[in-house]
């Protein structure tokens, strides 16, 4: 089964926002940034209802009143950073246009460099036609990987940047090439580190991968044993551990969730811990059960097992998304059939109808985000 976990909104987003006009100069972040506070930041996705600028202003809007963050992740465009890339890049003036939403709505932003695939994590996302057979120690991709970085840190100074993306599930599909990664994000995590030294450098983990729970990828492994080795080869370089978590793909309700599930967490590291993106669907879709009253539990899961020690908790949608107008707009950019069907498995996502009607579960959100949201 591949592993649907980013969705392509953020791509179709920041295509949408590409008709806008760029400032020369970003609005200034809020005085009292949510990272000082000492409490979670609470924040999504930007991932409209539908593939439209007008969606796209709606939810920045929304996000703002139920949440303090945007998670802007970002493809590569490898063939423009290859040699440098310090001119113009529309991938950089999509960024720029979602921060300036962002700050316009009183978000802040966490930021991830994204070289793969979203909807399958498997394989690199948009490598030059002459690189089909690249790997992270090719020059070209390690070349591309940090210049493209660097630009990010300067144009927008994120608190949080991350590397990668559930890079454990490329590691399972590819255990000769991650070391070759680990050298390249210890690279670019000191690169960083020498420009700004307070930005925090994380990778994020897929949770029910790393516990062997995703039928197809355990690879023998027994359920539950936790592949630490996965997260702690990244160790001392590791300012903050990220999880990813979708446990509908694997617990048919939320009830399943056993009470213990994200607790080894807290045993194993004294470093902050953050959810980088996570949800549970609210209907059955495909192989996949959900009721309204299971994304309420996965919360509860989640805020009562870690929740004293999230720096910071990306649900992947606010609102819900039109699968139909997703497909179409993914077809439009050339994207695969069997990539616009596992998006869709996460349309029901949303802790709001693609209305903007609430489902219980974002009252819930709310009142753990608490009065001083």
């Amino acid at each position: 089964m591949k592993k649907a976990l980013l969705l392509a909104a953020g791509t179709l987003a920041a295509a949408a926002l590409a008709c806008a006009t760029t400032p020369a100069k970003l609005p200034p972040p809020p005085d009292n940034s949510v990272f000082d506070s000492g409490r979670t930041a609470y924040g999504f996705f930007p991932s409209p209802p539908r593939p439209t600028y007008e969606s796209v202003l709606e939810t920045f809007q929304a996000m703002g009143d139920h949440g303090d963050v945007v998670l802007i992740q970002q493809n590569i465009p490898w063939d423009e950073f290859v040699d440098g890339g310090q001119g113009e890049s529309q991938a950089i003036t999509d960024i720029r246009n979602q921060v300036i939403l962002a700050r316009q709505q009183g978000l802040e932003a966490v930021f991830v460099v994204d070289p793969l695939n979203g909807l399958n994590r498997r394989e690199f996302f948009g490598l030059p036609s002459g690189w089909a057979d690249a790997t992270f120690a090719t020059p070209e991709v390690r070349q591309a990987f940090r210049n493209f970085t660097l630009r990010v840190l300067r144009e927008i100074r994120p608190v949080y940047l991350g590397l990668a993306s559930e890079i454990n599930t490329y590691a399972d599909a590819h255990p000769e090439d991650f070391d070759n990664f680990l050298s390249l994000y210890r690279e670019t995590y000191a690169a960083v580190k020498a420009e700004a030294p307070a930005t925090q450098v994380f990778a994020s983990l897929q949770w029910e991968d790393l516990n062997n729970l995703i039928p197809g990828a355990s690879e023998g492994r027994a359920p539950y044993s936790i592949n630490w080795d996965q997260v702690e080869a990244f160790e001392p370089e590791l300012d903050v551990w990220v999880i990813s978590s979708y446990p509908f793909v694997v617990f048919p309700s939320a009830d399943e969730i056993p009470d213990d599930y994200y607790a080894p967490l807290l045993a194993r590291t004294d470093k902050p811990l953050a959810v980088g993106e996570g949800g549970f669907t609210s209907r059955p879709i495909g192989p996949f059960g959900g009721t309204p009253e299971d994304q309420v539990g996965y919360l509860e899961a989640l805020h009562g097992q870690i929740g004293d020690r999230l720096a910071f908790w990306i649900y992947l949608l606010l609102s819900d998304f039109d699968p139909d107008e997703y497909a179409q707009a993914m077809r439009d950019l050339g994207r695969e059939e069997t990539d616009i069907d596992t998006l869709g498995m996460f349309s029901a996502v949303g802790l709001r109808q693609s209305d903007g009607t609430a489902k219980p579960a974002l009252a819930v959100w709310d009142g753990y985000r608490g009065p001083d949201g």
